[in-house]
């Protein structure tokens, strides 16, 4: 169910993202680096297997840096850590994606949702103190003074209000919520930065949100769980044709870290932003 669900949100978002997606003609282009027409963020939630033994590899090849949102208990940061650490120095960021991944357990696709990371009778203040952690610990593995967040699940209510609000002044950006192709980088909150989560999607597929991104002038944020395994997965052949058709276009497509990029919009905001 979990599965069907994703793949269902991820066909409706690329259908949406395709038509009348060039930029208005009165809109100047957004100035991303380089001259480059959009920008595209690679990202990894769950600190799963398959993204040390397949995603990570796939990038190194084509000379591609990626985000990996680590789950901070999850067996692969206490098996592998230095393996993580190793692909810190490489130049991918590591990402907070909180201690133990709390969602909602509500609907019919949460069966899944342990009792004890229902976010639905979890407190504001013991979500954010959690997420708050997960910074220190993140910055014990590679340095980094300076993160981004994935919510788990896009869910943002805690059983007492949004554990959300608050939590800016600890992060570059949030990931949050669900869209393809972001319609306005003038407009775009780096606090509910919209992501594309693929299930089973092709190479054909990713292709065409990265050239609807580029009529835009704007961006689109991938965010993978599984490589060729794990769950939620897209294929590993899938995966490829994106590394390859991105590291064939690198003038036109920004393709950097999450971190990297909103630092840059960041540093473009008006001043009192």
């Amino acid at each position: 169910m979990r599965t069907r669900a994703r793949a269902g949100l991820f066909a409706t978002l690329l259908c949406a993202a395709l038509p009348g997606v060039t930029r208005a003609d009165d809109a100047p282009p957004y100035p991303w680096p380089g001259g480059a027409r959009a920008a595209v963020s690679l990202a990894y939630d769950d600190a799963l297997p398959s993204h040390l033994d397949t995603a990570i590899p796939a990038l190194d090849r084509y000379g591609l840096h990626g985000s990996f949102y680590l789950v901070l208990a999850a067996d692969t940061v206490r098996t592998r850590l230095e393996a993580w650490r190793a692909a810190a120095r490489r130049g991918h960021e590591l990402g907070n994606h909180s201690l133990f991944h709390p969602c909602s357990a509500a609907g019919e696709d949460r069966g899944w949702v342990e009792p004890g990371q229902d976010l639905d009778t979890m407190s504001v203040a013991r979500v954010q103190a959690e997420v708050a952690l997960g910074n220190t610990l993140l910055h014990a593995i590679d340095g980094s003074t300076e993160h981004t967040f994935t919510a788990p699940c896009g869910d943002r209510r805690a059983a007492d209000g949004d554990y959300v609000t608050g939590l800016e002044s600890r992060f570059l950006g949030i990931k949050l919520g669900t869209g393809a192709v972001v319609p306005d980088m003038r407009r775009l909150d780096r606090m509910a930065v919209p992501v594309a989560v693929p299930v089973g999607s092709t190479g054909a597929e990713l292709i065409a949100l990265v050239e609807a991104a580029g009529r835009r002038g704007t961006m689109v944020n991938f965010t993978f769980h599984g490589i060729g395994g794990d769950h939620l997965a897209v294929s590993r052949e899938a995966h490829d044709a994106l590394l390859a058709y991105l590291a064939a276009h690198r003038a036109t497509y920004w393709t950097a870290t999450f971190r990297e990029q909103m630092r840059w919009v960041r540093d473009l905001e008006p001043a009192g932003d």
